[in-house]
């Protein structure tokens, strides 16, 4: 299949659960100069029940959170939420970066959680799954009423992104943060504006990411950066100069995550390899390999996130060192739950009279 403009995916096979499958092929017929149709995006509203979601997994370091959209526009090929678009019947592949859904009543959805009488608040994580501020945003805000619920009810969140966009909600963000009831990651994967492009299409620019840093650090958010994925081979000789960066534009602190290729991503990062920088695309698998024990990917929730053996360690050595070297090694601040609180306006009206 011939790349879509602006897209990271290569293809758009079949979703798994599907009983049949197609493929694309090239027949001959299609000339040479012809230029493909542009694929559009296109929005759907889901009419959820509840808007947060609930997790146990050991290796995540919260047990609720928020994804205002399904599917994302960033495109980015390693994304570990596309496999999730096979649940609707629809590709992992450019389906996952075209066909956005959206919550069209998710502040109302959030008040209603927060309202309910048996609600104990705990903090809530904001993009777990996909962007929160991709471009729809723009328009939906529906990110932006979500923070809007938080700051009337004075609840606890953190939110990650790789958009500059997120400074737009810096009125709520700064606030919030002081106060200690929010703090923020930015992910920056390359300061390589030409792999960035490729890996990531539609995502802010590595420098609008560290501008969007700098933006909620002057508004008084805590804010980190990520970086995730560390993909051995392409951009991990980077992660020192991204965590000086993000440092010097005032990150206080970081985290990162060794690439995850579960299911369909496997194929879709192999197959995006090959085009994007066919010269070191068997390298770059050996390596990833040689951090999942000899697989392509190793599901075990103890090391899912890091991996495993000698090119593994050698990276989380290389972060240790640098998070202190940059200062970037602040000690971790639990948000204060304690604060939550119902607002007047927002009780039932025999309330007001006790």
């Amino acid at each position: 299949m011939e790349t879509a403009k602006g897209r990271g995916a290569r293809s758009n096979a079949t979703g798994r659960y599907e009983p049949e499958q197609h493929q694309s092929f090239d027949d001959g017929w299609t000339r040479d100069d012809a230029e493909a149709a542009p694929l559009r995006t296109t929005l759907t509203p889901e009419h959820a029940r509840t808007i947060i979601a609930r997790n146990d997994s050991p290796d995540i370091g919260f047990d609720r959170s928020i994804n205002p959209y399904k599917g994302c526009e960033h495109g980015c090929i390693y994304c570990y939420a596309r496999p999730s678009h096979a649940w609707m019947g629809l590709s992992p592949g450019l389906d996952f970066e075209s066909r956005i859904f959206f919550k069209p009543q998710a502040a109302s959805l959030l008040e209603q959680a927060f309202l309910a009488p048996r609600y104990r608040c705990k903090r809530i994580h904001i993009g777990g799954n996909t962007d929160p501020y991709q471009p729809v945003e723009r328009d939906l805000k529906s990110t932006r009423s979500i923070l809007e619920v938080m700051q009337r009810f004075n609840h606890p969140f953190s939110i990650i992104t790789k958009s500059v966009l997120i400074g737009r909600d810096a009125d709520i963000l700064g606030p919030m943060g002081k106060a200690g009831l929010a703090s923020a990651f930015v992910s920056i994967t390359t300061l390589d504006r030409g792999l960035a492009r490729a890996m990531e299409p539609r995502a802010s620019t590595p420098a609008k990411r560290l501008e969007a840093i700098s933006r909620l650090a002057d508004a008084g958010c805590p804010v980190g950066v990520g970086f995730a994925p560390v993909i051995p081979g392409l951009n991990d000789h980077e992660l020192e100069s991204i965590l000086e960066a993000a440092a010097k534009a005032g990150a206080t602190r970081a985290m990162y995550v060794t690439l995850r290729l579960p299911l369909e991503i496997k194929d879709l990062f192999r197959e995006w390899l090959a085009h994007a920088r066919p010269d070191r695309a068997a390298r770059v698998m050996s390596l990833i390999r040689q951090t999942r024990g000899g697989k392509d990917y190793d599901a075990d929730w103890s090391q899912r996130m890091k991996g495993t053996g000698p090119v593994a360690e050698l990276i989380g050595a290389r972060f240790k060192a640098a998070v202190k070297r940059y200062g970037l090694d602040t000690p971790h601040r639990l948000l204060d739950e304690t604060q939550f609180r119902v607002p007047a306006d927002a009780r039932p009206q025999l309330e007001l009279f006790s």
